[in-house]
């Protein structure tokens, strides 16, 4: 779909969604932060009852739940519910801008408030886009934790034999850490986080219908881990979070986690080895 053809899509009814607003109540359970603690590796033990639990767990927290009936080929709830129907195939999760006001503990009970900030069709070099922008409010035992903005990007699938443009190679961080991803730790985020999506477990699926050379890497699973990474290295974590995708990141390939001081802050990346940055962020601690 070109740009010219996704503006005979009635842009008003999708921006009829503007406003829509979900919420969403959960537990900061034990049982979820100490798996949440061994998806990641993290060092030591996992936070007990009333200790503070790592950021970004939050995404594994109060996630609609629709019945499976209602999944949509690709795996995703199907469109027209709280997020509008946009008729692009692929959806992925473009980026976030986050600030932590306070940290989750175990056992508290957290609230999610959802709500559509703005629909807007674009012209990227590969096609139409539509960008769909929530705002996100988590409350936990009445207090406010984090605002987050969450762009969800929609996309048209690359035609067979297209030769998209291939990016610049990532230079190497100041501080460098090698990573693999392998399909059981996709399947465990997934679980975590209750997300479907086919792109990220059914190698047939990423591959033959979307496209991909292998399965997708979560945006938010390598964001979670460039947060984890920039805690490590500063010594506590950021008060505010920015992070965006550049270029999708696959289980086929090792990679690292790139960071570079930045100011008084911290930027890093993902990048697979001679491949383009994937995942990019900006850590601050003000």
């Amino acid at each position: 779909m070109t740009a010219a053809e996704a503006l005979t899509v009635d842009i008003d009814h999708l921006r009829s969604w503007i406003g829509r607003e979900d919420l969403g109540s959960d537990v900061l359970t034990e049982d979820l932060a100490r798996k949440y603690h061994a998806t990641f590796d993290l060092a030591g033990e996992a936070p007990k009852f009333g200790e503070v639990a790592p950021r970004m767990i939050h995404v594994c927290l109060a996630q609609p739940a629709v019945p499976t009936a209602q999944l949509g080929p690709d795996g995703h709830p199907e469109r027209g519910g709280f997020l509008p129907p946009v008729p692009l195939p692929r959806r992925m999760w473009a980026g976030s801008s986050q600030t932590f006001h306070d940290d989750l503990r175990v056992g508290d009970e957290v609230r999610r408030i959802s709500r559509i900030a703005d629909v807007v069709f674009k012209e990227g070099r590969t096609g139409a886009l539509c960008f769909v922008t929530v705002q996100h409010q988590i409350e936990a035992s009445g207090r406010l934790v984090l605002e987050e903005r969450q762009d969800i990007v929609y996309r048209n699938i690359e035609a067979s034999g297209a030769t998209p443009k291939t990016p610049p190679p990532a230079e190497a961080g100041a501080h460098r850490r090698p990573m693999k991803i392998e399909p059981p730790l996709l399947l465990r985020y997934s679980a975590l986080t209750f997300n479907a999506h086919r792109i990220h477990y059914d190698r047939r699926y990423s591959m033959e219908v979307e496209g991909y050379p292998a399965l997708v890497v979560h945006g938010p699973m390598q964001a979670a881990m460039l947060l984890n990474y920039a805690t490590e290295l500063h010594g506590s974590p950021p008060s505010r979070f920015r992070f965006r995708g550049q270029s999708p990141l696959f289980d086929d390939a090792a990679f690292a986690l790139n960071a570079r001081d930045e100011g008084d802050g911290l930027k890093l990346w993902t990048a697979r080895q001679d491949g383009p940055e994937c995942m990019v962020a900006e850590a601050s601690w003000q």
